[in-house]
């Protein structure tokens, strides 16, 4: 059997660096690893497709002979979002897809998001593809590789359903990932105005760095805002699941923002439904929830857990502070930034001004998310010691869902353990720089005291 490098399977996909951890070979090996988990559960094809990344053909040819190599069929649909890769698995009936992506990360990586009969593969549904690689446990026969066209079916369906009251002027920015493909197009049949940038899919990256997450890849969209009439700004990450949000005068709006006006927008229409975000959220969150009429449930960090808890609780919207938003009401319930800023321009769109509801959420002193750089396996192990003996003593309530998350009368703090790389991941918010710097302050000692010789050091809050 191949040697497969152990480093790639993470918490919620399988990812590595082309041609060093991740090769055409272990492509092929995930492939009938694959492929045997949906012989067992009886799946009869899988549906494949790939973001801009240069590497992407490669793999999904290996990954796909992997596949049909166990009897089971693939449907290509080539170069596509992963948001159309997942609505594919719903509009061509296999509930089974593999998105060939590498994200956000640098151009040297790709990796694989992986959905089985309509469950999002996460943990040790991962751990199994490899421990299945490992015993070369594969099912033999002969499936077929079909290909498919999705990208109308995915467009009509929600410009037949989401409606502008008014045409808007929009900045677009794709920083060169596959959702330059389809974003300018969906947004024009919208019936509103776009001026793109960066929306030729170029797997090198060349503008700047597919994540709009971090500000500085937003300056371009800051920029065009300042220069046009424009009256809004959208940014795509490199595939096209994460939305990030530009005001005309430059301001960004957080997906914990984000995602209040989501709730407002499906509570008005569903009085009383249950809205799920991550431990990194705002506390405002919940309280616009509730303030709403809705029931806010918190839960841990991770598209694939979000996605799980969705579909366990009937929920009706999710959001993640790293900027995946998932609508179960008028969509399907998976995470599409695309379709996110569909429904954000169906909400901005009823005002004269496209940046006023925006601009009145509730809003907070925080930092942006702070990594504190350990070795491999050791943020999991620190986590672990300060949720058991972990002080805070002016905290109103510990949360230890995912990490510890410390509640106080005027702020909270977040510690957790990213399951991607080997950080502790830290957010802060307060209703002012003193309570700030108090939390801080407490996190600092209790990072410190529990894990001797580790020095916390935090920046300030934006």
């Amino acid at each position: 059997m191949t040697a497969i490098a152990p480093e790639i399977f993470k918490a919620y996909d399988i990812r590595g660096i082309v041609d060093k951890s991740l090769t055409i070979a272990t492509a092929a090996a995930i492939g009938r690893a694959l492929g045997s988990a949906a012989r067992q559960q009886n799946i009869p094809a899988i549906v494949v497709g790939r973001d801009g990344r240069l590497s992407g053909p490669a793999l999904v040819k290996a990954l796909s002979q992997g596949i049909t190599a166990t009897g089971v069929d693939v449907i290509d649909i080539g170069l596509a979002p992963t948001p159309v890769i997942y609505f594919a698995a719903h509009e061509l009936g296999t509930q089974s897809c593999v998105a060939v992506t590498g994200s956000h990360n640098p151009p040297d990586y790709n990796g694989f998001k992986m959905v089985l009969g309509g469950q999002t593969l996460y943990g040790e549904m991962i751990q199994d593809l490899r421990r299945r690689i490992a015993s070369a446990d594969f099912y033999a026969g002969r499936g077929r590789i079909k290909k498919a066209a999705v990208r109308q079916a995915y467009l009509d369906r929600i410009v037949g359903d989401v409606k502008v009251t008014r045409p808007m002027k929009l900045v677009v920015d794709c920083g060169n990932g596959v959702a330059g493909g389809i974003a300018p197009e969906l947004f024009r049949r919208m019936g509103c105005e776009v001026i793109e940038l960066f929306c030729k899919v170029d797997g090198s990256f060349p503008n700047h760095h597919p994540d709009p997450s971090k500000p500085e890849n937003l300056r371009d969209v800051q920029r065009v805002l300042r220069e046009t009439d424009a009256e809004l700004g959208l940014a795509f990450d490199g595939d096209g699941d994460r939305l990030g949000v530009v005001t005309k005068d430059g301001e960004i709006i957080y997906p914990d923002r984000q995602l209040m006006l989501f709730a407002a927008d499906v509570l008005a229409r569903n009085p009383g439904a249950q809205i799920i975000y991550d431990v990194k959220c705002s506390r405002w969150v919940a309280e616009s929830i509730r303030y709403q009429g809705g029931r806010p449930l918190m839960w841990n960090t991770g598209h694939a857990l979000v996605k799980t808890k969705l579909k366990e609780t009937g929920a009706l919207l999710a959001g993640e502070m790293s900027g995946h938003m998932f609508f179960k009401e008028r969509w399907y319930g998976f995470d599409d930034g695309l379709y996110a800023g569909a429904r954000l321009l169906e909400i901005v769109s009823r005002w004269p001004d496209a940046a006023w509801p925006l601009k009145n959420l509730p809003n907070a002193l925080a930092t942006p998310e702070l990594n504190l750089k350990m070795r491999e396996g050791e943020p999991h192990a620190l986590v672990a010691k300060l949720q058991t003996d972990g002080k805070f003593p002016t905290a109103r309530e510990l949360i230890t869902i995912d990490g510890v998350r410390a509640e106080y009368a005027d702020g909270f703090g977040l510690a957790r353990a990213s399951n991607t790389t080997p950080v502790i991941v830290l957010r802060f918010e307060a209703d002012n720089p003193g309570a700030l710097a108090r939390i801080q302050s407490e996190f600092k000692t209790a990072l410190e005291s529990v894990w001797p010789g580790l020095s916390a050091e935090f920046d300030h809050a934006h």
